[in-house]
C-alpha cells in the first residue's frame, strides 16, 4: 500500500501538471482506455493517485483540494486506504461528480479529462452540464498520471492464443462478413470495434493482457465487406495468425489508431457511445466522419451462442460441477471435524480443485468467499480488509467462476456451517423459490429479462424483502463472465432473450450485519420443448450449472409439491452427471446430498 507522503508527492505532481495544462481540476476514473470491467496493473491510475484498490471509484484533483468518490461497497475500505487529510470522501451515487464540480468551481473554470478514459456518452453529458455553469471541459494533451508515473508496470508480453475454429463454431471470415452485413444495415460504412471481447470473438483469438478476461488489448475497425484492421501490440502476434484469421485482416501498432481515425473524412462510422471511448469518436468526428450511434454490432451475435459454443459451455460446466462438488465435500468434512478456515484459505482450496483440470485457465472473477455477516455485502472481497475466519453455526456464501478453454462458469452456493436458525432457512427457501420460478419460466419470443425479473423476486416481495442487484447477467464463451447486451434486472433493458444466450439466475437476500444468501446457476435460453409447435414461439431456460444445493438450509414446508419435484429432479440430474467424475468419499458425499427431500 502506498504511504501518505508518497500519495502527497503524487498529488503535488498532478497539480504541477494542472498548471502546465492550464486547468483547474482533473478527473481520474477507475477505468482505462478500454473501458472494461477489469484493468491491467499498468492502467490502475486511480490506485496510483490515491492508494484505493477498489473496482469502482473516481477521484477529482484540484489545485488545493481533492476528493474520492466510491460506492457503498467501499465505505470502510476507502477510509483504510485513502488519507482523509488529502482527500474528501464522497459517494459515487449520492454526490454526482459533475454536479459537485459545478457546485465547487467558479464560473470560467476548466475541468480536464483524458478522453480515452471516458465513454463518448459520458463526455457529451459532462460537457453539456458543465457548459450550463460556465465551466469548460478540456481534453488534456497528456494524462498527468502517465507523465509522472515513474515505475509504471509493463503490460503482459505473452503472445495471444489462436482459438480453435471448431470450438468457436465459425471461422473469422464468416463472423466478419456477418457483422459487416449488420454494419451495412445500420447505414454505416465501417464500425469501431472497441470492446476487447468483441474483436477477440471476431478473430477467434484469446489472450492474457487483462486479469480474469482472456483477451488482448487493442481496438479494431471493421468495414461492411468484412475487412478489418486490428490495432494492437504487433509483437504479440503468434505464428500462423494470418492463416488463422484468413484474408482481409491487417494488424497495425496501436499507436497508429489515432492517425487512422483522422483519415475517415466522409465515412459513416458506427460506434457505441456507451462502451467506446470518447477520444476515438471525437478524433473521427473532428476529421469529418459522420458518427452513427448504435450498440456494438458484435454484442448480440456474440451473445447468441452457436451449437459448438454451447457444447463447450455444457462440457465445462460438468467438469466445473465436479470440481466445486469436491470442494463442498471437503468443506463439509472439515466442519464435521470442527476445523475452521479463513475466507482466503477457502477460496484457494476451491481453486485447487479446478486447477486439476487441464483446460482450466484462471478464475473468471475474484472469488467472493464470505462468512457470516461478510456475506451481507453482496460484492464482498476478502482481499480488501483481510479474510475473516469461519465460525460454527453460521452461513458461508461462495460465489466463484472459472475460465476454461471451452467455456466460462459462474456459480454461487450458500452453505450451512453447523446449525442454522429457522429464520435463515425461511430466507434461503424464499430465495430458492424465486430461483425455481425463474428457472421454470416459459416466455414468448420478444420477452426481455426486465419482464422476467419479478419471477425471481415475487416470494421475497410477499414477505417485504428484496435484493439490490440484478437477477441475471450474460456470460461469454471463454470470454467475459459479465457479457451484454442481455440481462435480467429491474432496470430498463429492451434486449429480447434469444436462443443460445447464457445468463445467470441469481436471486439473493442480504441482512446487514447478519448473513447473506445467493443461489446462482447459469442457464441457456432454448426453444421450449414442451410447447414445440405452439401458437407462439416460446423459449425456456436450461440449467448449465450442475452442483448440489444445500438442503440443510431449506424449509420444505414452504415449498409447493411442484417446487419439491423441481429440486429433486435437479439433484437427480446433478448426481447422474457428476457421478462418473467422482469417486470414494466425494461420490458418497454426492449421493448423500442429492437424495430426494
Amino acid at each position: 500500500m502506498s504511504q501518505p507522503c508518497e500519495i502527497g508527492q503524487r498529488l503535488d505532481a498532478i497539480r504541477q501538471q494542472l498548471t502546465v495544462e492550464n486547468i483547474d481540476a482533473f478527473i481520474i476514473p477507475r477505468a482505462d482506455e478500454y473501458l472494461g470491467e477489469y484493468v491491467p496493473e499498468r492502467n490502475e491510475r486511480l490506485q496510483w493517485a490515491t492508494g484505493f484498490t477498489g473496482s469502482a471509484g473516481m477521484a477529482i484533483v484540484m489545485k488545493q483540494t481533492a476528493a474520492i468518490f466510491t460506492d457503498g461497497r467501499y465505505t470502510v475500505q476507502v477510509r483504510q486506504q485513502v488519507n482523509g487529510e488529502l482527500f474528501q470522501y464522497l459517494s459515487l451515487t449520492d454526490d454526482p461528480q459533475i454536479q459537485w464540480l459545478m457546485d465547487t468551481l467558479p464560473k470560467g473554470s476548466k475541468v480536464g479529462v483524458d478522453s480515452r478514459l471516458h465513454t463518448y456518452a459520458w463526455y457529451q453529458q459532462a460537457q453539456s452540464q458543465l457548459q450550463k455553469a460556465g465551466i469548460s471541459l478540456v481534453n488534456v494533451n497528456q494524462n498527468p498520471i502517465d507523465v509522472h508515473w515513474q515505475s509504471r508496470p509493463a503490460l503482459p508480453t505473452s503472445p495471444f492464443r489462436l482459438f480453435d475454429h471448431q470450438g468457436a463454431g465459425k471461422n473469422s471470415i464468416e463472423k466478419r462478413q456477418l457483422i459487416g452485413d449488420i454494419i451495412k444495415s445500420q447505414g454505416a460504412d465501417m464500425a469501431l470495434i472497441a470492446a476487447l471481447d468483441s474483436f477477440c470473438w471476431l478473430l477467434n483469438i484469446r489472450g492474457n493482457d487483462v486479469p480474469r478476461l482472456p483477451v488482448i488489448l487493442g481496438n479494431a475497425l471493421l468495414s461492411v465487406d468484412g475487412t478489418m484492421t486490428l490495432f494492437t501490440d504487433t509483437a504479440k502476434l503468434p505464428q500462423g495468425f494470418a492463416e488463422h484469421v484468413g484474408d482481409g485482416v491487417k494488424v497495425k501498432p496501436e499507436t497508429e489508431l489515432a492517425a487512422e481515425l483522422t483519415k475517415l473524412s466522409g465515412i459513416n462510422l458506427l460506434a457505441d457511445p456507451n462502451s467506446a471511448n470518447a477520444f476515438c469518436q471525437l478524433t473521427a468526428k473532428q476529421a469529418g466522419a459522420n458518427l452513427i450511434a448504435s450498440l456494438d454490432p458484435v454484442a448480440l451475435p456474440k451473445a447468441q451462442k452457436n451449437s459448438a459454443e454451447l457444447e463447450g459451455m455444457y462440457a465445462s460446466h460438468i467438469r466445473d460441477g465436479a470440481a466445486v462438488s469436491r470442494f463442498l465435500a471437503w468443506l463439509d468434512a472439515q466442519v464435521e471435524q470442527g476445523v475452521m478456515h479463513d475466507e482466503a484459505q477457502l477460496a484457494d482450496k476451491l481453486e485447487s480443485f479446478r486447477l486439476t483440470d487441464p483446460l482450466y485457465q484462471e478464475p473468471s472473477f475474484d472469488t467472493i468467499s464470505a462468512t457470516g455477516a461478510n456475506a451481507a455485502m453482496c460484492h464482498y472481497n476478502h482481499n480488501n480488509a483481510g479474510p475473516s475466519m469461519m465460525t460454527p453455526d453460521s452461513i458461508y456464501l461462495v460465489d466463484s467462476g472459472a475460465q476454461y478453454l471451452d467455456g466460462t462458469t459462474d456459480v454461487t452456493r450458500t452453505i450451512a456451517i453447523g446449525n442454522v436458525t429457522d429464520e435463515q432457512r425461511k430466507m434461503v427457501t424464499l430465495v430458492l423459490k424465486g430461483h425455481i420460478a425463474l428457472d421454470q419460466a416459459r416466455f414468448p419470443r420478444g420477452t426481455t429479462g426486465q419482464q422476467l425479473d419479478a419471477f425471481a423476486r415475487q416470494y421475497l416481495w410477499q414477505h417485504g424483502f428484496d435484493y439490490d442487484h440484478g437477477t441475471g447477467h450474460g456470460v461469454g464463451h471463454f470470454l467475459s463472465v459479465h457479457e451484454g447486451p442481455q440481462r435480467i434486472a429491474k432496470n430498463a433493458n429492451n434486449v429480447a432473450l434469444l436462443p443460445g444466450m447464457v445468463l445467470s439466475n441469481e436471486p439473493g437476500y442480504y441482512r446487514e450485519d447478519g448473513f447473506g444468501i445467493r443461489i446462482e446457476n447459469l442457464v441457456a435460453v432454448r426453444p421450449c420443448q414442451a410447447l414445440a409447435g405452439a401458437e407462439r414461439e416460446t423459449f425456456e431456460f436450461d440449467a448449465l450449472t450442475l452442483i448440489p444445493m444445500d438442503t440443510r438450509l431449506i424449509d420444505k414446508n414452504l415449498l409447493t409439491e411442484s417446487e419439491v419435484n423441481w429440486l429433486n429432479q435437479y439433484h437427480e440430474k446433478v448426481c447422474s452427471s457428476l457421478s462418473p467424475l467422482l469417486s470414494g468419499d466425494d461420490l458418497a458425499w454426492l449421493n448423500k446430498v442429492t437424495q430426494a427431500i
